[in-house]
């Protein structure tokens, strides 16, 4: 006999299963030492900018932008299957307990992101606001924690609507209230806070409304959803594993590979063009390369100390070389490779090539940022101190292992 408490059970141990398997390599020593040291050092200056608030500083904004994303960040995890597509349809009308402890896995996963938001806005809201009690920032937290339960249930409303842009004019609008909430509160404006909760209240019954004239579950939304978040997750985990089952999106990007393919017309060259066309089209290194080298140049331009900022500068040359390592195995499961009449070093060496001109490229960002700022030394010191990382680190470490 159908049991859907029991499904959603199997489903849910068979995903911590899952997860936590690539989950062991992703926090590995050399992530949590960076993720410990990112930590201590925003603490640090976050600490003393604080110490240096200026009056005109728009806390309530940011809090409000802050607590008001977070509301509205409220996904519903279904851990549905394509094959339920078949099997579920016609058991959808015993599916309710399934659903139900659906959503309450849902908020409950999210609450870390809520209390993560509260711990770091918090320091700023008593700065802010230092005549406030904790007792009223507490209140504030609340409120976020009904919001979120709020979205929450709109969220999965709305996924019966077979309208995409019906779907993203309610998130929008959603989210657009919830910031105004809570920058009201925040801001002390209790009157603009419950006209504008008043108005969210009727955005979150016309939901309601529009959901209970729906036909009935749209199952496609509901797999298409968890398929994609589960691929996220299988793309950040294959930077540190090999994931078998990972699907790769390929992008266009034609004027980029114009760009990057210009290599010679010989047997030798035929990996140097196929990385450097895989860095392009893949959905993933180009665009954590770029998110790698913009948020390390914004490091170097706020921290104020230049030892910091060179020390940051090297760390994140350490994080996108190792990253895109996993380059060499991005075409592991494709047997064209094998059959390639091309010797199976030039293979190792054309992602070592790669790997070094992207990693000098960025020294040389890194090194222009300094010189912008009119840091001569930091310039000097990212330009040397960068170009030897690169050489000890591909050739004591990248090389070792990178196999052919």
């Amino acid at each position: 006999m159908f049991n859907a408490r029991e499904l959603f059970r199997e489903r849910l141990s068979e995903y911590v299963k899952e997860t936590s398997r690539y989950l062991r390599y992703i926090f590995n020593g050399h992530l949590m030492i960076t993720m410990f040291f990112f930590i201590s050092v925003l603490a640090y200056y976050y600490q003393g900018w604080l110490t240096q608030l200026p009056n005109d500083f728009p806390a309530a904004l940011v809090i409000g932008l802050g607590f008001g994303l977070i509301a509205s960040y409220s996904p519903v995890r279904t851990l549905l299957q394509e094959p339920d597509l078949v099997f579920l349809i016609p058991a959808e009308h015993k599916m309710g307990p399934y659903f139900r402890n659906s959503l309450i896995y849902s908020f409950m996963i999210q609450l870390y992101l809520v209390f993560l938001v509260a711990a770091a806005l918090g320091p700023l809201y008593f700065a802010a606001y230092p005549e406030r009690t904790g007792k009223m920032y507490l209140l504030t937290v609340l409120v976020l924690l009904i919001f979120k339960l709020w979205n929450l249930f709109a969220n999965w409303w709305m996924q019966k609507v077979r309208e995409p842009g019906m779907r993203k004019a309610d998130a929008a609008a959603r989210t657009f209230l919830g910031i105004a909430v809570f920058y009201f509160a925040v801001n002390g404006d209790m009157l603009w806070a419950g006209i504008t909760t008043v108005v969210y209240i009727i955005v979150f019954l016309y939901d309601y409304m529009v959901a209970r004239q729906q036909p009935g579950i749209h199952w496609e939304l509901l797999v298409e959803k968890d398929r994609n978040r589960m691929q996220a997750f299988y793309r950040i985990a294959n930077m540190f594993a090999d994931v078998p089952h990972l699907k790769n999106r390929v992008k266009k990007r034609q004027w980029l590979v114009n760009l990057v393919s210009n290599v010679p017309f010989a047997r030798r060259h035929t990996f140097d063009y196929l990385y450097r066309i895989t860095f392009v089209r893949s959905g993933d290194y180009l665009g954590m390369y770029v998110r790698l080298v913009i948020i390390g140049g914004l490091f170097i331009y706020l921290i104020p100390n230049l030892w910091l900022q060179v020390l940051f500068a090297l760390l994140f040359l350490y994080l996108s070389c190792f990253q895109m390592m996993a380059l060499y195995q991005h075409h592991r499961t494709m047997m064209w490779l094998d059959i390639y009449p091309v010797e199976v070093e030039l293979r190792r060496q054309a992602v070592v090539k790669l790997l070094y001109q992207l990693t000098l490229g960025q020294v040389i960002l890194f090194s222009l940022l300094f010189l912008a700022q009119q840091e001569y030394t930091g310039f000097v010191l990212t330009l040397v101190g960068g170009g030897l990382f690169t050489y000890l680190f591909m050739n004591g470490y990248v090389k070792k292992k990178i196999t052919a």
